[in-house]
């Protein structure tokens, strides 16, 4: 058993929406397909992965690095025990090789990518569903198929409108949506009130709004905002200042006593603990939002989850960044909370497996092979072509 070939390829997800921080003028990202020698059901076994929006493709990454240490390893190096299927915490220790620690940067989004590609493949071999497998292995092997998820958008975009803006939103909530999430910080105050009461003004009794200012505040700021967002009932108030300043998190918690979230941009299991000791993040309220494609992956998630219970934090505190299938399996496989989900943005690669319906924001995870994405006909053309 072994890995034949990896191959990347950089994507363009390319939209004029913008948030607090960045516009997606120019945004990309990366296509993997792991190619194995194995076969299931008369096809040969390739798991694919690719990484969330906002941090580029990472492609000069995989190819300098990460690749050539996988493909010059010794096959059986990378599987398991049994000999019965690859290992990924095998596979990860070999593309993490020779690299200092620290510096959780890009690479945490280049080996996170590569990292979705094994365990799809992993799923695969064993001929069962990503969340299934999880459950067996890593969770009380209780799995939960039906998983919340709200609808984030909102963005910033030319000559948008609060018209438009309730457009957008209503047509999230007619699609089954009871939490919808808009972006803040890339106006003033006055304005970003603005929008939010228009937001406010279509949502029915158990529809919730949250807002995300994408890291933008300064402490100040980001105080100015949390007393201002306090007369509402918001889902949560999301990353107002820089996610490695912690203090500013610690102490934004003095001035806002409803939820908030965090952690999206922080990349690593270390970077997550600093989060919980030093954060002041309130595991009764608060919630946690490491992306496991842009961190290194579902083994150092498995190590942020089991830092997170040390720690008395409940995995169920945890929605993903990212709306990818990926974390729809960790939800459903070891018990999050739910996950992000981006209906109309960065298609084909968000969103879920044709035919699931959301129902009072939730859905059900068909019985599919791997991560799933089989079941998505557009996004499994893009990645068939790659493995081609």
């Amino acid at each position: 058993m072994k890995i034949l070939e990896v191959r990347e390829k950089t994507c363009a997800i390319s939209s004029p929406i913008r948030n607090a921080y960045i516009d997606f003028s120019k945004m990309t990202l990366s296509l993997v397909a792991v190619v194995t020698d194995q076969v299931r059901n008369g096809k040969p076994v390739i798991g694919y992965g690719f990484n969330s929006n906002g941090r580029y493709g990472q492609g000069q990454l995989m190819r300098e690095r990460f690749i050539p240490r996988l493909l010059e390893a010794e096959p059986a190096s990378l599987v398991d025990d049994a000999g019965s299927n690859l290992d990924p915490h095998k596979i990860w220790a070999t593309m993490f090789r020779n690299e200092k620690p620290g510096g959780h940067g890009e690479r945490s989004v280049a080996i996170g990518t590569i990292d979705m590609a094994v365990w799809d493949a992993v799923a695969k071999i064993a001929d069962q569903p990503l969340f299934q497998l999880l459950a067996e292995r890593h969770g009380n092997g209780q799995v939960n198929r039906k998983v919340f998820v709200y609808a984030a958008g909102g963005y910033y975009y030319p000559g948008k409108d609060d018209s438009q803006l309730k457009d957008e939103m209503r047509s999230y909530l007619d699609r089954g949506y009871s939490v919808v999430k808009m972006k803040i910080g890339g106006a003033s105050l006055d304005e970003d009130l603005r929008r939010i009461d228009s937001v406010l003004s279509i949502l029915k009794d158990g529809q919730r709004l949250a807002v995300d200012a994408n890291g933008r505040f300064d402490l100040d700021t980001a105080i100015a905002y949390a007393k201002a967002l306090s007369r509402y009932n918001l889902f949560w108030y999301e990353e107002a200042g820089d996610p490695l300043d912690y203090e500013l998190q610690a102490t934004l918690r003095n001035y806002y006593a409803n939820p908030m979230a965090t952690g999206e941009n922080l990349f690593s299991m270390q970077d997550a603990r600093n989060l919980i000791r030093h954060g002041g993040m309130r595991p009764d309220r608060d919630w946690l939002q490491f992306d496991c494609a842009l961190s290194y992956g579902l083994v150092e998630y498995l190590r942020t989850l089991d830092m997170l219970r040390q720690h008395g934090w409940s995995a169920g505190r945890c929605i993903p960044h990212g709306g990818h299938q990926m974390s729809l399996n960790i939800a459903a496989g070891l018990g999050l909370g739910g996950n992000e989900s981006y209906p109309d943005l960065f298609q084909p690669y968000g969103g879920f497996p044709d035919g699931v319906k959301v129902d009072g924001s939730y859905v059900t995870l068909p019985e599919l092979p791997g991560i799933g994405f089989e079941g998505k006909a557009d996004l499994i053309r893009e990645m068939r072509a790659l493995a081609a």
